[in-house]
């Protein structure tokens, strides 16, 4: 990895800069597709729309789509889309996990309540859907509605294992799969489709995306354990308060011997850990190495998301999209 890689929010403004001007109109897409005359649908929009996400999905379709030859109203659209389909799951799942706390702010159902903020996740499941259908294809759409049904099920898949201490890695990467590469998959190669760069490289791009967006979670998870709480935006050790199974987590109960076994099996009994604990198993994880383990399979998504890039002759689109590889390995946040 080049010296050059990215590494703070401002080198991601930088990455993005050839389609800032696209990403500003899909956030004024967004607000306008929120408008509703039930007052409190663009309330919790504006809020959602406000809270200071990074818009990587969109910025994967668009470059994606610059690389491919098109840019125009077509990405901007379907841009917008995406980012419904990633807000509603995100509203949905902070139900789920009942986490208080999204970004540094609270969460849209402790601020709105449960009842609403399930029919207001409802509402942008299916505006994105009417928001797709205003297309001239329909093979968008079909792709689109797959890739949000597999998030679904990844969503039910992982409420399944849920508390699961003994959870594999096939199973924690097919978690992964459904919830979180799949609509990576998905932005980048929507972008090949509006370029029409043929079936060979369409594919090409899905496997980037793929590639990036499970590298994306492999370091999110990472975060539970690397970050500071202040730069999360949420506490620390969420995840396996929530009985959620990470990597690091799945090395350590396999390299760790019983005393990981007992620290991890008690937290996720108990949906908590002592700073005491917590302080131990971070101990436990750098002796057994299970957050450098975690890292390397990271950085091999990594790696696999930019060879698919290299089917298409240098440019400064293709540039930006393995810049974004190196920034997903090296983000704090």
């Amino acid at each position: 990895m080049s010296n050059a890689a990215p590494r703070t929010q401002a080198d991601l403004i930088q990455l993005f800069e050839p389609v800032r001007d696209d990403l500003e109109a899909v956030e004024r897409e967004f607000a306008r597709q929120v408008q509703s005359q039930v007052h409190v649908i663009p309330e919790i929009g504006n809020y959602l729309l406000k809270s200071g996400g990074k818009r990587v999905r969109p910025a994967v379709l668009l470059m994606s789509a610059r690389l491919c030859g098109y840019s125009g109203p077509r990405a901007i659209m379907n841009a917008a889309v995406v980012e419904f389909i990633h807000t509603a799951t995100l509203v949905h799942d902070d139900i789920i996990d009942d986490a208080d706390v999204r970004r540094g702010r609270k969460a849209v159902h402790a601020q709105w309540g449960n009842d609403v903020t399930v029919l207001a996740g409802d509402f942008l499941y299916i505006k994105s859907m009417a928001m797709a259908l205003t297309q001239d294809t329909l093979d968008i759409v079909r792709m689109l509605c797959d890739v949000t049904l597999r998030m679904i099920e990844g969503e039910l898949y992982q409420l399944t294992k849920n508390g699961v201490v003994d959870l594999s890695e096939d199973e924690h990467f097919e978690i992964i799969k459904r919830k979180t590469a799949y609509l990576f998959g998905g932005c980048a190669q929507i972008g090949g489709m509006l370029g029409e760069v043929g079936a060979e490289k369409e594919q090409a791009l899905r496997e980037y995306g793929f590639s990036l967006g499970t590298m994306f979670q492999l370091v999110d998870d990472l975060l539970d354990f690397t970050g500071a709480a202040e730069a999360l935006g949420k506490p620390i050790g969420g995840d396996l308060r929530e009985g959620k199974i990470t990597l690091p987590i799945i090395h350590l109960l396999e390299k760790g011997g019983p005393e990981a076994g007992d620290l991890i099996r008690n937290a996720v009994r108990d949906r908590d850990i002592s700073a005491e604990n917590w302080a131990r198993l971070k101990a436990l994880m750098a002796e057994h190495r299970s957050i450098e383990y975690a890292y390397g399979r990271a950085l091999e998504f990594g790696e696999a998301a930019k060879r698919q890039l290299r089917q298409f002759a240098p440019s400064q689109e293709r540039e930006a999209l393995m810049g974004l590889a190196d920034f997903v390995l090296l983000r704090d946040r």
